[in-house]
């Protein structure tokens, strides 16, 4: 509900640049329920992998990446007012943090001492916890009013079925990648996921090929990744034996 708000009155850019907050999000909220900390290259790279994500939607220019003087395309100016920032920036920060925050408490669930949670049986529980919170809106919504009216199955087509069998098998996924790697490899794996999926997209349509943006983004996703992994947080107790 605060993405959909956020959504409304932000324009996209704004938008897209403060949702990929959301892998920072998870870091802190890591520390705050789990105590899992960051060392400092760890966090080098998570800010490293925001800046991937940016560039490869194009939300930051190559030209400014190189520090060239002269950009082509100049940002477009913002109205900062108060109804901005509350019906805009602060709902889509706040749906950010519960992001990294549901994250986070997801994997001390399925990471919990004992060997977790069962992921499969985890994904059914909020799957279940979902289907009874989208249908009580639909007592309050337009949807709900057009399903009564025109039936639960109007407008449904074969190619539909698409999108719901590829949602729902990544749903698993995300819960087994959640109790194998963390919500902050998770960040990580979906950066990598835009990068495919422009990837796909190229070859799926000849008139868009891979740019560069994706291309930069994607080395800088690897690279991030390879400086997280490579760089684990040590207590001092560690460092001193």
């Amino acid at each position: 509900m605060a993405a959909l708000k956020a959504y409304q009155h932000l324009d996209s850019l704004t938008f897209n640049v403060l949702n990929q907050t959301k892998t920072l999000s998870a870091a802190l909220c890591c520390y705050l329920v789990m105590g899992k900390r960051q060392s400092f290259m760890q966090i080098i790279s998570l800010i490293l992998l925001l800046l991937s994500a940016l560039t490869m939607e194009g939300l930051v220019p190559l030209n400014y990446l190189m520090s060239q003087s002269s950009i082509d395309a100049s940002p477009s100016q913002v109205d900062w007012n108060s109804a901005h920032w509350s019906n805009g920036v602060a709902p889509i920060l706040l749906a950010s943090f519960i992001s990294g925050l549901s994250g986070a408490l997801s994997q001390r669930n399925l990471q919990s001492s004992g060997g977790g949670r069962n992921p499969y049986l985890f994904s059914m529980e909020l799957c279940s916890a979902s289907i009874l919170i989208l249908g009580s809106s639909l007592l309050f919504s337009s949807d709900g009013k057009r399903v009564a009216e025109d039936g639960f199955w109007a407008g449904w087509v074969p190619q539909l079925w698409i999108p719901i069998t590829t949602n729902a098998i990544g749903g698993i996924i995300v819960g087994l990648v959640t109790k194998y790697a963390g919500s902050v490899r998770k960040g990580f794996a979906l950066i990598f996921g835009i990068f495919l999926s422009g990837v796909v997209q190229a070859m799926l349509d000849q008139n868009h090929g891979i740019s560069r943006e994706q291309v930069t983004g994607g080395v800088l996703a690897g690279v991030s990744l390879w400086i997280h992994a490579t760089h684990p947080y040590q207590s001092k107790k560690l460092k001193s034996e």
